[in-house]
């Protein structure tokens, strides 16, 4: 239930960001005011669990990526993020498997969510890689200095090189922020951030959930 008589069309906002920046944080702050959050590797792990997929990732790299019929997320993980191979683009090869489907999915929800939310927000990884930003109206960036990201990452059991590999998988910072169409700096406080997501959220005149309350509310949960 929103607090206007009149609900907008529905936005679509993609998220983006390097790796560690805070688009977690951005993303609830949007659904706190409305909107839905559709997350991409949450889609893609639905994806894995499709027979043709399994048989698919089974035909490339045999059953030692498979446990008890569906795909051991662990193995193909190690594979294709841990491979030393040079020859073989292993996430490459994934990606044409699984990137098709998963657009399609997040299509059909698209459709789906149409009239029940003023605002949808798509959190996607690899959005400009797999073309996805295409279907979004807006592009926010989620800006945090290289050392807070560090930090965050750190939190996650992350190292400076893993950090840097996670960062070598997706599209480059640089051009992420060339193709957003807004900026969220997220590099002060969770308040300060709250404040920035709400400004864009009345800037694109979208409508306020009546559950909508104080950053207080939000970072109490």
């Amino acid at each position: 239930v929103f607090t206007s008589a009149e609900k907008n069309s529905m936005l679509v906002i993609g998220l983006a960001g390097g790796v560690a920046s805070g688009k977690s944080l951005v993303a609830r702050c949007f659904e706190h005011f409305g909107a839905i959050v559709l997350d991409a590797d949450r889609i893609g792990h639905e994806v894995l669990k499709e027979p043709d997929v399994i048989a698919a990732v089974e035909s490339q790299w045999g059953k030692t990526v498979l446990k008890d019929g569906e795909i051991d997320r662990r193995a193909l993980g190690q594979i294709v993020f841990g491979s030393t191979d040079c020859n073989t683009n292993h996430l490459e090869i994934l990606e044409r498997i699984t990137h098709p489907r998963i657009g399609h999915r997040i299509r059909e929800r698209l459709v789906e969510l149409e009239s029940e939310t003023p605002a949808v927000v798509l959190d996607a990884p690899v959005m400009f890689k797999s073309g996805w930003d295409q279907l979004c109206d807006k592009v926010v960036f989620v800006d945090a200095n290289t050392s807070l990201r560090q930090q965050r990452a750190a939190q996650r059991s992350w190292d400076a090189d893993e950090l840097a590999k996670r960062e070598m998988r997706q599209t480059s910072i640089a051009e992420k922020r060339s193709k957003s169409t807004e900026f969220i700096n997220n590099s002060t406080t969770r308040e300060e951030t709250y404040h920035q997501v709400l400004m864009l959220w009345r800037t694109w005149s979208l409508p306020l959930s009546d559950s909508f309350d104080s950053p207080t509310s939000l970072f109490s949960n």
